[in-house]
């Protein structure tokens, strides 16, 4: 498995310097961050209503666990019903223990162009507001948070993306996304939602996520505001490391018996309806 996993990690690598020397690419990267930054700095000098704090960093750190969501979820699903439709995964599928090696690939992929993303939007955004805190424990809790938020996400987009064989419906789950993001507090306290929406998105690692960004750039006085009072970073590890292990177990098995259904007539009749879109 150490070499499965070495060679995936290759092929991801591989795979991120190529996307990156891609102009298209880079441009899709950097949209969003444009977009945000202007929105910071139209919101540069505004507050929370009912604080002193700075509306700017709290939209900033929202942006930011939105940008990781979409990744995990959204771009990896993307990948899996694109490559499964070019016949890039029946290829996986030939070589041993292909799937499993695809699936490392991708998250390291993925992983690279969301940290990319996150810079973007990140760096420019540090001159624009004012309020975010920074410190060695903060970097910490960084440095567990990030490699979890990727693999509490990426393996069950992974999942969902071999259940479609066409991009174009893979992209209809983004609404459902966005509905369950709406609810994890992502963007304003969860505390103002009802309880049960409370307890839904507890079950989700999107809530997770926005809280661990939250207590590592938000001063810890805005811990107030959150369930419980407190960064709770204990019950924010156990969430995600849990959702980490259950997406790491269930994907490769997934992707495998998804990849025995998979022919060379299977991708033929795939390409031949997605050059008869493009036609018409």
């Amino acid at each position: 498995m150490i070499r499965v996993a070495r060679l995936g990690v290759r092929r991801g690598l591989i795979e991120l310097r190529q996307s990156l020397s891609s102009a298209s690419d880079l441009f899709g990267y950097l949209l969003p961050a444009v977009f945000l930054v202007i929105a910071l700095f139209l919101m540069r000098d505004s507050t929370i209503p009912g604080t002193a704090f700075a509306l700017g960093a709290h939209t900033l750190v929202g942006s930011l666990a939105m940008l990781i969501v979409i990744s995990g979820f959204m771009s990896m699903m993307q990948y899996l019903s694109m490559e499964r439709e070019d016949g890039t995964l029946l290829r996986a599928k030939a070589t041993p223990n292909g799937m499993a090696g695809y699936l490392v690939g991708k998250i390291v992929l993925v992983a690279g162009v969301s940290v990319i993303s996150c810079l973007f939007a990140l760096v420019p955004g540090l001159f624009l507001v004012d309020g975010l805190t920074f410190g060695v424990d903060r970097a910490l809790v960084l440095l567990w948070l990030t490699p979890l938020a990727f693999l509490a996400t990426m393996p069950f987009g992974a999942v969902l993306g071999s259940i479609f064989d066409n991009p174009r419906n893979a992209a209809m789950l983004m609404l459902p996304l966005i509905a369950l993001t709406a609810v994890s507090g992502i963007f304003y306290p969860i505390t103002a939602l009802a309880g049960w929406l409370q307890g839904v998105a507890q079950v989700f690692p999107i809530y997770w996520l926005g809280l661990g960004l939250r207590s590592a750039f938000l001063p810890d006085a805005l811990a107030a505001a959150e369930l419980g009072g407190t960064w709770r970073h204990l019950e924010t590890f156990g969430v995600l490391a849990a959702w980490s292990v259950i997406g790491l177990l269930l994907a490769p098995g997934i992707l495998r018996r998804m990849a025995r259904r998979e022919s060379g007539s299977a991708v033929a009749a795939r390409r031949e309806r997605a050059m008869t879109r493009m036609s018409v």
